[in-house]
């Protein structure tokens, strides 16, 4: 039985090779970059915008999840017998952070098992499960469940859309819809935060808030049917023809054949070794490992994920309404993101990335000196305030929607999935942290001292970006792979 495994693996392995090198001869006569060919220009970006803006709707269901229970939250404790009571409260929002972490553990090994479209559907399916759960909750435990499923969601679908839309684009847009995925979440925060505005005053309404992210869950799963496969994965897989015709569908008919070369560079034909997470720690990948992990750890530790869950607190204190400060605090992400759109492809990644940390170290600073002596009382809220909203200005210009689109562009395809999966692990362990412990230290050591912190913070993070950090702008994944590592290694 072993004998005839290896026999099969031996005729995978002589396939895949011969299908490399006849598609070898294409890449003496003209050089590539993902498909795109410097004899006859970019491929048209229309044709692979569709099936980006279906996986966005991932990310949309991200961020209506994380902000459904902000406005609804009061009225859920009232209906479900556990008003006042913070640490059940607490728990309602913090077991959905659990759950994405569940979640982004295993996003690797389904994306890599199943494909990337299947993967958006198996994420969408515990969000349609939770979201029920929730909404027909009748105590504390049945709500928590459903935040659970729900958070197993939302820990598969970021790291799954980072992958899709960095290997389903063209380099030359690439960072841009890679920053689609920032303005998704920002549009389902929004959404969830004016769906939620009527909660507190027509009972029960919270229960139409979950029932309502059915919609747009349902629908992923549908539009997936009807959208490409990522080219990467199936030639990963051995299906060369399979990925040849999507392709053509993504960049055109021109390119395929040019796309495919490019991809063979890298791709060698050894994708069916499975791929160890000790490999990712310990092997040859563990140095672009441990940047993606330390850039997600410098970007929750500079304290936005605090300001978000937070800010009602923060603008409360300077007498502005909890719905007025979301909307605020909505619209500067939101208008961050589109400006991230703009100039990621423009300026570069490393740019945006150095200018938002700095952005966002002044921002703290500034709210660090509304605490101080340094500024009289009368003016201590406009400093507060507008320092906050600088901050979140700044960290959605480049913070938020960068290390997505850089780590998933930086990891080799071999072991991209389960790289992308480590990282956001990491990413809410220190997020869960961070919002457990932020209040604890703002009342015993001071706001002057913590937001100096963050800002401290924030500072590293642009001196590790700049020592550590890749530009990608611009280069295919696998120039991006060969230029991080040497054929040796």
């Amino acid at each position: 039985m072993r004998g005839r495994h290896l026999d099969t693996y031996s005729m995978y392995k002589r396939g895949i090779r011969d299908y490399i090198h006849a598609n070898d001869k294409e890449q003496d006569s003209v050089r590539f970059l993902n498909g795109v060919s410097k004899d006859i220009g970019n491929p048209s970006w229309k044709r692979s915008l569709r099936h980006v803006l279906v996986a966005t709707l991932s990310s949309f269901l991200f961020g209506y999840h994380l902000g459904v229970v902000n406005e609804t939250l009061e009225s859920i404790s009232h209906d479900l017998g556990f008003h006042g009571n913070t640490m059940a409260e607490g728990l309602v929002v913090s077991t959905c952070l659990g759950g994405a972490f569940v979640g982004s553990l295993f996003s690797g090994l389904i994306a890599d098992g199943v494909g990337r479209r299947r993967a958006f559907q198996l994420c969408a399916l515990p969000m349609l499960i939770g979201s029920a759960m929730s909404a027909i909750s009748k105590n504390l435990w049945g709500m928590l469940l459903g935040r659970l499923f729900v958070g197993t969601g939302m820990g598969i679908g970021p790291p799954v859309a980072a992958l899709y839309v960095t290997e389903v684009s063209p380099a030359s847009v690439r960072g841009t819809y890679g920053s689609c995925t920032q303005i998704a979440t920002c549009l389902g925060l929004m959404g969830a935060l004016f769906i939620g505005f009527p909660a507190k005053e027509t009972e029960g309404w919270w229960r139409v808030c979950f029932w309502v992210s059915a919609v747009p869950a349902a629908i992923l799963v549908l539009l997936m049917e009807f959208s490409a496969e990522s080219p990467h994965w199936l030639f990963k897989r051995g299906r060369g023809a399979d990925a040849e015709a999507e392709f053509e569908k993504l960049l055109g008919g021109p390119y395929v054949k040019g796309a495919i070369a490019e991809l063979s560079k890298s791709e060698r034909g050894d994708e069916a070794d499975t791929v160890k997470f000790s490999e990712l720690l310990y092997g040859r990948h563990r140095k672009v490992v441990f940047i993606g992990s330390i850039l997600y750890v410098l970007q929750q530790l500079s304290g936005i994920n605090a300001v978000f869950y937070f800010s009602s607190t923060v603008f409360k204190s300077a007498g502005v309404p909890s719905q007025s400060a979301n909307i605020c605090v909505g619209i500067a992400n939101l208008l961050g993101s589109f400006v991230a759109l703009l100039f990621v492809d423009k300026l570069g990644r490393k740019v945006l990335l150095i200018g938002s940390f700095s952005g966002m170290a002044v921002a703290m600073g500034i709210q660090a000196a509304s605490a101080s002596a340094l500024v009289v009382s009368s003016n201590e809220v406009y400093f507060s305030v507008g320092g906050m909203l600088l901050f979140v200005l700044t960290f959605a210009m480049g913070a938020g929607p960068v290390p997505g689109v850089l780590l998933s562009e930086m990891f080799p395809g071999r072991i991209r999935a389960k790289a992308m999966s480590v990282c956001m692990a990491v990413h809410w362990v220190i997020n869960f942290f961070v919002g457990l412990f932020f209040l604890r230290l703002l009342e015993q050591i001071g706001p002057l001292v913590l937001y100096t912190i963050f800002a401290t913070f924030c500072l590293l993070a642009v001196i590790f970006v700049k020592k550590y950090v890749l530009e990608t702008g611009g280069k295919s994944l696998q120039e991006i792979e060969i230029a991080l590592f040497s054929p040796e290694e």
